[in-house]
This record gives structure tokens, sequence and C-alpha cells, in this order.
């Protein structure tokens, strides 16, 4: 299957643009994919190394024959990316994996974190999977098929408020009361197909919005069957441990719960937690981490979204470490 996993990296040149000023050492992908941006960046910057985090089997296998001309300088890891610190911490002590070169351990700190948060295209195509609601499959999405709870799973221990919050989060307010009845009284959903039919029924065609009545309910439930909010916490906590001087931090996020997140995190870390007044000068001690690597998040262009239509929603922030 790693043949099949074909997938257009997001933000490809902003990426590369926002990692090329940082210093040489090594460059940790927390989300590697079809490792499109991380060649990109060991063939721009031949004094970077690599560690890539994926838990996705078919993931790994791909990338591994896409990273191959860069040798030792690029080493994968089967780990969920909020295990960052223990990872990186075993690595650079020649504990663990760690990029090579010239048969020695590579020197330098970790300089550089990226993160492309959501769902490849690959796993959204594939419908065994269980991401999509286009293709039909076993109602699954997880992202390591050997461990955790299906989709089906979790919605058989849910209760009517918990759906309903879930729903709710990922933007559909007006009918999650009636999708969440719905769904619940459906139970055992085990497809893809069944559980965009139940949908479908239950939202009245006159108040559908634009794209499609499920997208929002296949969101929600595999971010919660990844814990994929849960994930990005802790790898916001681990991120300045784990970055050197002079290093940056750049995320990519799909959703608005995601992006609101690293939105504020990146915010509180320029700002130092201060508590004086806005627009006084800061009075009470408060210490920043580094800055803003721009004010606003970066967008996919207009070109890019019409080759690559999930870059839509796609939104770039990135913070850099005090030197």
């Amino acid at each position: 299957m790693a043949q099949d996993f074909t997938h257009a990296p997001v933000l490809l040149d902003e990426v590369v643009a926002l990692l090329a000023e940082v210093p040489a050492g090594v460059i940790v992908d927390a989300t590697l994919g079809g490792a499109g941006h991380a060649s990109r960046l060991l063939a721009e910057r031949p004094d970077l190394g690599l560690v890539g985090f994926d838990r996705d089997e078919v993931a790994r296998s791909a990338a591994m024959k896409v990273l191959a001309p860069f040798g030792d300088r690029a080493v994968i890891v089967p780990r969920r990316f909020s295990e960052i610190g223990e990872v990186v911490e075993a690595g650079s002590s020649g504990l663990g994996p760690w990029p090579q070169s010239g048969g020695a351990p590579m020197a330098g700190e970790v300089v550089g974190i990226l993160a492309d948060l959501g769902v490849s295209s690959p796993q959204l195509d594939e419908g065994e999977r269980g991401f999509s609601f286009s293709q039909d499959g076993p109602l699954d999405m997880r992202m390591d098929a050997t461990t955790g709870v299906t989709a089906t799973a979790l919605l058989d221990g849910m209760d009517e408020r918990s759906l309903v919050t879930l729903l709710r989060e990922n933007g559909e307010d007006r009918h999650a009361r009636r999708i969440a009845r719905a769904i619940l009284a459906a139970r055992p959903i085990t497809t893809t197909a069944q559980l965009v039919d139940v949908v479908d029924r239950a939202v009245p065609r006159s108040d559908r919005r634009r794209g499609h009545v499920a997208s929002r309910v296949f969101q929600g439930l595999r971010i919660a069957v990844n814990d994929e909010l849960g994930e990005l916490d802790l790898l916001l906590d681990a991120a300045l441990d784990v970055l050197a001087p002079g290093g940056r931090l750049v995320v990519i996020a799909y959703h608005s719960g995601e992006d609101a997140r690293v939105k504020h995190t990146m915010r509180r870390w320029a700002e130092g937690d201060c508590s004086c007044p806005h627009g006084m000068p800061c009075v009470c001690g408060s210490v920043t981490s580094g800055s803003l690597v721009g004010r606003r998040a970066v967008t996919a262009s207009e070109s890019e979204i019409a080759r690559n239509p999930r870059s839509r929603s796609a939104r770039l922030r990135a913070f850099e470490v005090d030197r």
C-alpha cells in the first residue's frame, strides 16, 4: 500500500521559507506523512538532520522510500508526537534513534518542529480506514490501527450530552442535538456509509450549508478517536523545552479548535504571561520565550487551493525561541 500514499504537502514553500532561517541542527517533523515537507527541507539544507514521527504504518513505509536518498540524515519513529520530549532526550543522548552524518550522530540541537495537523489525503481516500464520508468502509478512524478504540466503539460508549458537545465543538451548532439523537438511536453504527445515511436523514435539506452534511461529524469523531487536541496540547507543552535558541515551531491547523490552541499558546509565549493592562509598559516581571513569526496566520494562495482544495482550511502559525 505504501506506493499509493501520495500526498500533496500543504503550504510547502511557506514551511521551507520559515525553516530555512534556523541554525544547523535537527528538525522534528511531528506529522511525517508522505515526507513531502521533510524531503524538501533536507534537500535544501544539507546541514539539517530529521526525526520524523508518524503513527500510521503505511505512511512510515512510504516516507522511508521518499527519504532513502538522504540516508542516515533522516530517522523515522513510530510514536505519538506528544512523546517528542522523550524521543529527543533519548536520541540526543545516544540512547535512541537519531540522525547521523558520516556514521556518527549529528551534532546540534533541535532547531525546528513542524506539525501539519489533521489527516492526509491517502487516509481520506482509502475507504477501509474509515476517515472518509465519501468512501464506504468500516467506521474505524484510528491513525494507528493496532491500538485504541474505533469510532464505532467510541459512539457505543457515548451519551447524548457528550455527543452533542463533540458536534458543537466542530461547528455543528444548530442541529447538534438532532444529529446526536439520530446517531444514538441507530447504534451500533459500523460503517461510514451507515453514519452518512443517519446524519443525512437527521438534517433537513433546507438547512444544509456548503459542503457535505456529515463532514463536521466525521471530523469531530476522528479528532476524538485519536485524541488529537490532547496530543496537540502535549506537543505545545514540550516544544519550548525541546527547541534550541533560534529554533522555530511551525504548525499547520485545519480545525478552528486546533488553530485557537496554537494561536493563544504562541501569543502567551510571546507576551510572557504579562498581567499588565493592555497598551501599558510591563511592570509585572513577565519574561517572554520568543516572538511570533508574523502576526497573522498564513493561508494557502488561490493557485494552491485550485491545485489542492484541501488546503483551503489550512492556517499556518510560527514561533521563534529567543536566541
